[in-house]
């Protein structure tokens, strides 16, 4: 018996990669897999559909179910077809995986119009259209009076939560999917579905092309030391998050090797406080006071 016996799961983004890891992990532990990839360059400029096909392949060859989608998931009939696609293949959907993304990485004052736009595009609406016409269906389903026990994971990244200089476009999607996880767990609550996100750390096309990273990421050459930077060693939090029985929402982890910590919403600290409205000279003199 897998952890994810029964249920059907949409993976995006899981051609390559982290994505891939999930897909092969679900389907390893009794998932049905709808693999959505476009075969994608990094930066997102052009369209393959072969990686998709060859994970399913992989599935398939392990004894598992699974069935490629190839739709721009952030599209809005992109996203739409997508979950039709689990439906008509499988009759339902429980779990939607986001993990689709590009990189476009420049300093700010390099950053053009377009690579700021295809990374927001691609990451944050890339997150929203799925989410949204899964969550349409699994609302459906909870007013028809069908139990849902639904789960989202999404994926957002330290460039987001902790900051990263050359990433300003990725970062601020990245930052944004936190803030759209933790909101539609609160949202879709009410109609049995959770929502989590990750902020994954691990060996992948986008992380070999980071500026401070490419060098850290090198798979150990001596098979008998933890590779922690395997991107395999993300996909049990996904898979368990995922899991029917589970029910932690609204979170966000880090994930490294075998290291998972949660991370804290923005939180207010420090206070200064007077029984009156602050002049420009005060706070000048007692604003540095809150950094201490």
């Amino acid at each position: 018996m897998g952890a994810l016996d029964g249920r059907v799961a949409i993976i995006t983004g899981a051609g390559r990669g982290i994505g891939r890891e999930h897909a092969l992990l679900f389907a390893h532990e009794g998932a049905k897999v709808v693999v959505n990839d476009l075969g994608g360059a990094l930066d997102g400029s052009s369209h393959a559909a072969s990686p998709a096909e060859e994970v399913v392949a992989e599935i398939k060859a392990m004894g598992g179910e699974a069935v490629a989608n190839h739709d721009n998931v952030a599209e809005w009939e992109g996203g739409q077809r997508l979950v039709q696609c689990a439906l008509e293949t499988y009759g339902v959907l429980h779990v939607l995986v986001n993990n689709a993304g590009i990189l476009r990485d420049r300093v700010l004052v390099n950053l053009s119009e377009e690579d700021w736009d295809s990374v927001i595009n691609v990451h944050l609406k890339g997150h929203f259209v799925p989410t949204r016409h899964a969550a349409n269906y699994w609302r459906e389903e909870a007013k028809a009076g069908h139990p849902v026990k639904a789960a989202i994971i999404n994926t957002s990244s330290t460039s987001g939560l902790l900051g990263n200089i050359g990433q300003s476009n990725y970062g601020a999607a990245k930052a944004g999917i936190a803030a759209f996880t933790v909101i539609i767990a609160e949202e879709l609550g009410r109609y049995g579905v959770r929502a989590n996100a990750i902020a994954p750390a691990a060996r992948t096309r986008m992380t070999e092309s980071t500026p401070g990273l490419s060098d850290h990421v090198v798979a150990p050459t001596d098979a008998s030391v933890f590779d922690t930077w395997d991107p395999a060693n993300i996909s049990p939090l996904v898979a368990t998050l995922a899991m029917e029985d589970c029910d932690i929402t609204g979170q966000v982890f880090f994930v490294q090797g075998g290291t998972v910590r949660k991370f804290q919403n923005w939180t207010m600290t420090s206070t200064l406080e007077k029984n009156d409205r602050w002049s420009v000279a005060e706070l000048a003199a007692q604003l540095p006071t809150l950094l201490q």
